[in-house]
């Protein structure tokens, strides 16, 4: 049984859980729900918590474990000069999955029988062919090792599926018939349900959190490897940027990080006010109708993919900015530029500042507009003065939220600002960002063991460290003020 079909059985099982549980808590009180600790609804929920919770988490404990079992088990019986080495061994066990995963569709669609793909003595020149009959391609030849190693990984993972489908169902009934077991008048389902659901958002807040460690420390490690290979005082203070893979690369970093500053200044710069003033228009002045014809439309630039704003800037904005500005001006003849993109990931980021300053604007309580209004102070004044500090936290967090987003953007900076790594405060000329840099260095025929793709952890790192600053600074701001509207 798939883990999909597990699941659709797990939740018909959790219903049974919850329509046995709340009956027998009513059976055994005749229907009187008022001489129960709990309301019939939580020993049901109590019902679906004991087959769910359980049977849920040793499911995901045995898909992680699963694989890491089989694929011990195959390997084990592998020949040495195969797996000499951990690279050799990763690519002989990338040829057995694909060969298994081709043997199950070959079965699936008919093209074998389900005892011919364990047999034996199955060629495997004949089992190539029917394979790329059925679309599985491979990249290698099949050896007698890699099939033998294909046919036990099938096995194995059908034996596991199996008996996976056959522990979770048992667990769940196990706790189906707990569940009912405890189902007394006096049973504390509520706070057994309560401190179920307590420990799930605990569990989300961790997954969360060791996720962010988990970035942190991959990030990290290479870019330590990589520091082992380039002088760090090169990469935080070189002028040049010029990676080569064939030797003589100066990887310094201060072009790139110039670059992104400057795009993302540019568009802050746009949305900011843009999409600040959009927000008080539409939370403080704008009537009913106005409102709800002018904010979905605004928002409906949030649901455009960057890459049509990318091509927006290449193919309208640039050759505008180009034919308008910057020949006239002498700045330049390229429609690749600064302004270019920093122009148009401002106007992508203006439904985020908008929308989220909008939100936190009408969260202010009313009765503070009254008590300003109530003293003679005018609308602006109201707005100035009362509303904006006591939504500044909020505004200040969908500012940063948009600055992270320019910060990150690439597809918009490879088509309106080009590929070039300078230092320059002409805005109309072309440069590049950390991020398209990253994008560059980790694409096409790379060497991860070389610093020129390491380079691509460092500059990663170092995004993450400037998007830090960036919440830190926002964070000593928001308590400045704070401190001074209270």
């Amino acid at each position: 049984m798939s883990v999909f079909m597990t699941l659709v059985v797990l939740l018909i099982i959790a219903a049974t859980a919850f329509v046995l549980c709340r009956q027998r808590a009513l059976a055994m009180v005749a229907g009187d729900a008022r001489k129960l600790h709990s309301l019939p609804g939580f020993h049901g929920w109590h019902g679906v918590v004991m087959a769910l919770v359980p049977s849920i988490l040793m499911l995901a404990v045995w898909l992680i474990a699963q694989p890491m079992v089989v694929e011990r088990q195959v390997f084990a019986h592998m020949p040495t000069e195969m797996t000499a080495d951990a690279s050799a061994a990763q690519l002989v066990m990338a040829d057995v999955r694909r060969l298994a995963q081709g043997l199950e569709t070959a079965v699936e669609t008919g093209r074998l029988g389900a005892e011919q793909a364990t047999s034996p003595t199955l060629d495997p020149v004949t089992l190539r062919g029917v394979l790329a009959e059925v679309g599985v391609a491979l990249g290698s030849e099949v050896t007698a090792p890699i099939l033998n190693g294909a046919q036990e990984y099938r096995s194995l993972q059908s034996n596991f599926a199996l008996w996976r489908t056959i522990v979770i169902l048992a667990v769940a009934a196990l706790g189906v018939a707990w569940a009912v077991r405890l189902t007394q008048p006096d049973f504390w389902a509520r706070n057994r349900v309560e401190k179920v659901v307590l420990g799930l958002l605990i569990l989300a807040s961790t997954i969360a959190i060791l996720t962010t460690f988990g970035i942190v420390y991959s990030m990290l490690t290479e870019t330590i490897h990589f520091f082992q290979q380039y002088p760090i005082a090169d990469f935080f203070f070189g002028l040049t940027w010029s990676p080569n893979f064939k030797g003589g690369s100066e990887l310094g970093v201060l072009p790139l990080i110039w670059g992104t500053l400057y795009i993302s200044l540019v568009a802050m710069v746009v949305a900011v006010p843009i999409g600040l003033f959009a927000a008080i228009y539409l939370s403080e002045y704008a009537t009913p109708k106005v409102r709800a014809w002018v904010k979905p439309l605004i928002e409906v630039i949030a649901g455009i993919p960057t890459v049509v704003f990318g091509l927006f800037a290449l193919v309208t904005v640039g050759p505008l900015l180009r034919d308008w500005f910057a020949e006239p001006m002498g700045l330049g003849n390229s429609g690749s530029s600064v302004m270019t993109a920093g122009i148009v990931i401002g106007i992508m980021n203006i439904p985020f500042i908008s929308s989220l300053s909008d939100d936190i604007i009408n969260a202010v309580p009313q009765a503070m507009r009254d008590g300003s209004l109530g003293l003679g102070a005018t609308k602006s004044e109201t707005v100035r003065q009362v509303v904006l500090p006591a939504a500044l936290p909020g505004i200040v967090g969908a500012v940063l939220m948009a600055a992270s987003r320019a910060i990150g953007e690439t597809m918009i900076v490879t088509l309106g600002a080009g590929a070039a790594a300078k230092l320059s405060l002409n805005p109309f000329e072309a440069m590049t960002t950390m991020t398209v840099k990253i994008v560059g260095q980790l694409t096409g025929d790379t060497d991860f063991a070389s610093p020129e793709t390491l380079v691509a952890f460092a500059l990663g790192m170092t995004l993450f460290v400037i998007t830090l600053c960036l919440n830190v600074l926002a964070l000593i701001i928001v308590r400045r003020y704070r401190e001074q509207y209270e």
